[in-house]
């Protein structure tokens, strides 16, 4: 897997949140893959405004930033590397 070099701030700040919401709700339950794509789009729009070129923008980048989902992992595993990723540790 391969994180961007450099992410932007929106990108940092939306990792945070969507790790903070997996943490806040049933963090022991099983990551699943739509999660990671329908609170993408929920993040980004609530960032930057329901439909707009800025949300699509922060999307593309918060997914291309959160990893896809494996197997067994636990919302609050995938919250954790989230974390590492916004902080700029390189995983894969």
């Amino acid at each position: 897997m391969t994180t961007p070099l450099v992410l932007s701030d929106d990108t940092i700040t939306l990792l945070g949140r969507f790790a903070d919401t997996l943490d806040a709700r049933r963090p022991t339950a099983e990551m699943l893959e739509p999660i990671r794509l329908a609170r993408a789009l929920v993040l980004a729009e609530q960032l930057c405004g329901r439909g707009t070129e800025a949300a699509f923008g922060a999307e593309q980048d918060l997914l291309g930033a959160a990893p896809h989902v494996r197997a067994g992992q636990t919302r609050g595993e995938y919250a954790a590397l989230l974390r590492l990723i916004a902080q700029g540790v390189s995983v894969g």
